[in-house]
């Protein structure tokens, strides 16, 4: 017994080591489990070091001032909009190189590859241009009082005027998930947040002959450690291990693959609009009900999105084996890759919902001592991780389309289900029918469970086996 658990834990630890190392590259044969975790793995990293990002530059700035983080948080609201785009040409990206690896199609891969870049750097320049000239108008336009203005404008001047790194960073490392090689963007990311947090104090509050910039330092920091890792990543595909290797005779502009590429995308970016103003919509009405249900609403959100992240990686694992599977002219297996993902991440967030049922009020305590935040909060978990389970197929089968190539269908569904149903649902329980927060909370969990058991109709009929990219 003892040298059967030796022998498991063994081959546990072997294939994790194969999984943070990229050695394994091929996942169109031999065994589903194994490929899902050799994916899975990285990409629950890169997610959860991507929610770290953000946690870094609050934690310092809250030490600064107040203007400070409201100055982050209007800088970010404006910088979502990049981020749709951005998102939207990287699920594109790992759509269609996943399918020219799967066909073998190097060529292709490389050629796609080369036009996302082309055509992040594009979008970036000009969003840049406008960061650079307008930062104070770009506050302005967000609300932000004059005081917030003069000392925050130079964080938004350069986050914006520098977003080349965030977009590339993105862009990149959806090639690098599409390609099978989900470790380098893992490491990409890892090199990214170190250097983010090393820089942000040394920039922020000043050390030797680097003067404190204050809010200003964050945005040097985070550009800075963005920068090198982007450039780690064109390292890599140039002279590193990754399956695709650009040289200088690839860059060549391609009219029909970069077209491509935008059709595909203008889905995903569509999904992440509809969600994240369906979020925002949400948050407006929740203010009605005062600073402290409000506060409890947002401590509850934040928890969730950090456990929601390994759920996310295995999501994009997901999109991967579909892509890559269909490319290889193997829809079966690649059907039989979401199931099996979908199981596994239905086993994790009931692990998770269940200590959110049992222990919600000990957690949001952990961030409040206030007997309101505290209860509003801890209603808001348990109501929503109610639906915890159908939420966990929900996500693998939406990304399942998004991988195919398919990025029209879970557009849909998130528009009848956010739009339609979800936001005239939370209105009108929380301030017609006098629900409260409550109300808020069902509509959010009602709509989740609606996506899921429409994405898992709509998948079956198999449709998507068939879009080609």
């Amino acid at each position: 017994m003892r040298s059967y658990s030796n022998n498991t834990l063994g081959k546990f630890f072997s294939n994790l080591k194969t999984a943070l190392t990229g050695k394994e590259t091929d996942f169109t044969s031999g065994s589903i489990r194994k490929a899902i975790f050799m994916l899975a793995i990285p990409m629950i990293l890169e997610m959860m070091m991507e929610s770290v990002f953000a946690l870094v530059d609050i934690i310092y700035l809250s030490r600064v001032s107040v203007n400070a983080v409201a100055t982050v948080g209007l800088t970010e609201s404006v910088i979502t909009l990049l981020y749709a785009v951005a998102i939207g040409l990287s699920m594109a990206a790992t759509a269609v190189i996943a399918r020219r690896v799967g066909e073998k199609n190097v060529k292709g891969a490389k050629e796609t590859a080369v036009q996302a870049i082309v055509l992040g750097v594009i979008i970036s320049i000009v969003v840049g241009v406008i960061g650079v000239l307008y930062p104070r108008e770009i506050l302005t336009m967000m609300g932000g009082e004059a005081d917030l203005i003069e000392e925050g404008f130079g964080y938004t001047q350069i986050l914006i005027g520098g977003n080349i790194t965030i977009f590339l960073l993105f862009l990149i490392n959806a090639i690098f998930r599409g390609a099978g090689d989900a470790s380098i963007a893992m490491w990409a990311l890892a090199l990214s947040n170190g250097l983010n947090i090393i820089l942000d104090p040394l920039f922020i509050f000043g050390w030797g002959p680097v003067p404190a910039y204050g809010v200003e330092g964050a945005a040097i920091a985070t550009t800075i450690g963005r920068g090198v890792a982007v450039l780690f990543q064109v390292w890599i595909l140039f002279y590193g291990w990754s399956r695709i290797k650009l040289q200088v005779s690839d860059w060549v502009l391609r009219g029909q693959v970069m077209w491509n590429l935008v059709k595909v995308s203008l889905g995903g970016i569509g999904q992440f609009l509809i969600g994240t103003s369906s979020w925002v919509i949400l948050m407006r009405i929740m203010s009605e009900f005062g600073s402290e249900v409000l506060a409890g609403y947002t401590i509850s959100i934040r928890v969730m999105m950090f456990t929601m992240m390994p759920s996310w990686g295995m999501s994009n694992a997901a999109a991967t084996l579909v892509g890559q599977n269909l490319g290889a002219g193997q829809p079966e297996r690649a059907e039989k890759s979401v199931w099996k993902t979908g199981k596994y991440n239905a086993f994790f967030m009931l692990t998770v919902s269940l200590i959110y049922l049992l222990f919600a009020r000990y957690i949001i305590g952990w961030f409040s001592d206030d007997a309101d935040v505290i209860k509003y909060g801890s209603l808001s978990l348990q109501v929503v991780a109610a639906g915890y389970i159908f939420y966990a197929y929900g996500m693998v089968v939406t990304q399942a389309f998004n991988g195919a190539g398919d990025t029209r269908t879970p557009t849909i569904i998130n528009f009848f289900c956010f739009w339609v149903f979800q936001l005239p649902f939370a209105y009108l329980a929380a301030m017609v029918f006098h629900w409260g927060p409550v109300g808020v909370y069902l509509g959010i969990t009602i709509a989740e469970t609606l996506i899921a058991v429409i994405a898992l109709l709509w998948f079956k009929k198999g449709n998507w086996k068939t879009v080609k990219v």
